[in-house]
């Protein structure tokens, strides 16, 4: 397989999804906040196998249709969006959300589990719906 090559920003259609995501663990005002906080939040860097471990997500088969486009377009030298993150609170156990991107990091998974994937995270604490 081709070796994983990654944009150095989301793609503008990553936030939207994002948002649609997380609209449905909390409140569609609260899911607009964070995507302007992940906007802004700079890029970090995470390997796949610890974001799988942190969300508590199993990784999805090679063969899932999405994982499969994610592993073609790494084969013939695309570049992969990076993924969008809320970090989760292992004291109230809490998993990581991987707001965007888990085809994505499912895809890093079966390539290279160690190699590193560019992330936006942020924390859940402190957002409000006013900063929507």
């Amino acid at each position: 397989m081709a070796k994983l090559n990654w944009k150095e920003d989301p793609d503008d259609h990553d936030y939207p999804a994002a948002s649609d995501y997380l609209s449905l663990t909390v409140e569609p005002e609260m899911a607009t906040a964070l995507v302007n906080r992940l906007r802004q939040s700079p890029i970090i860097r995470r390997k796949a196998k610890d974001l799988l471990r942190a969300s508590l997500l199993e990784p999805l088969p090679i063969s899932n249709v999405h994982v499969a486009k994610d592993v073609a377009k790494v084969n013939k030298g695309k570049l992969l969006s990076p993924v969008l993150l809320v970090r989760g609170r292992l004291r109230d156990s809490i998993p990581l959300t991987i707001a965007d991107g888990c085809h994505r990091v499912c895809a890093s998974y079966h390539i290279d589990e160690d190699a590193d994937i560019p992330c936006r995270m942020i924390d859940l604490a402190g957002t409000t719906a006013r900063e929507g």
